[in-house]
């Protein structure tokens, strides 16, 4: 066992540990964050639905009857809050990692000084969150092409794989500003613009074929930007994802989670002495 372990240890395989070792800590601790998230409110959890839903009538609204925005400069106004809301759901999803990993260990001093505590779940649990969040508002992106588009092109079953490197980024930023944020406090005021940064600078309100070549490989070092290019092509278009793209993604992601935790693990016994 100790043998299998350290061979985990010398590979990337290692982010995958804490979701198994844990599983049912970490299923309960996502239940428990989402359960807070719509406590109190006459609706409750019905808000994980009417939220996205509400979103996107709103932006059909604005972009697509009270501007006529146009897609490419194409195709029906409406079009235009589907391929938005597609991108939106992306960000989102990277925006609460982003924005949450600072406080992650912050808020939890008591849980830090128990050292048989696993805190390198807390990552995978806001990750758990937002998955939620992005899947139920994916529900509503597949309404909302149904009626806008008239179609789901059967590709849209490709898009988890589309997204899985996505997630994996999500993990190696959690692991690693929720260490960085106990030593460093100030990064928990440069987050929130840096998610902005990565909104406006990703092909999230413009189709990357609209900005001229020079530019588009300045777009295209947004983490965002390929993810939310891929996801439109199998949601929303009824293309293949271009594999080898997504596979160097994937890797390169897994790499930087694999890092994260490997630092995490090294500064976590230096947590309480900071908090």
């Amino acid at each position: 066992m100790s043998v299998l372990r350290t061979g985990l240890r010398r590979t990337p395989l290692l982010i995958m540990a804490p979701l198994w070792r844990h599983r049912d800590l970490i299923r309960e601790l996502v239940i428990r964050d989402l359960a807070q998230r719509y406590r109190g409110s006459l609706l409750g959890w019905l808000w994980a639905a009417l939220n996205p839903l509400l979103m996107l009538a709103v932006y059909t609204f604005v972009f697509g009857y009270v501007f006529q925005a146009r897609w490419g400069g194409g195709g029906e106004p409406a079009k235009f809050a589907v391929y938005l809301f597609a991108g939106l759901i992306l960000h989102g999803l990277l925006a609460e990692c982003l924005t949450r990993g600072p406080r992650l260990i912050l808020d939890a001093p008591n849980l830090v000084k128990r050292v048989v505590f696993p805190l390198e779940v807390f990552p995978w649990v806001v990750l758990g969150s937002a998955i939620f969040t992005a899947v139920t508002s994916f529900a509503v992106l597949l309404v909302g092409a149904a009626l806008i588009l008239g179609q789901v092109p059967w590709t849209v079953i490709l898009a988890p794989l589309v997204m899985l490197p996505l997630c994996l980024l999500a993990l190696a930023v959690g692991w690693f500003l929720a260490a960085l944020g106990v030593f460093l406090r100030d990064i928990g005021q440069v987050v929130p613009l840096l998610s902005t940064i990565l909104l406006f600078m990703s092909p999230i309100f413009f189709p990357i074929e609209a900005l001229p070549e020079a530019f588009r490989p300045l777009v295209y070092a947004n983490p965002l930007s390929l993810i939310v290019v891929e996801l439109r092509a199998v949601t929303l278009e009824g293309r293949l994802p271009n594999w080898g793209s997504l596979a160097i993604y994937g890797v390169v992601a897994a790499m930087l989670a694999w890092g994260a935790l490997l630092w995490f693990r090294r500064v976590r016994g230096h947590f309480a002495d900071f908090i």
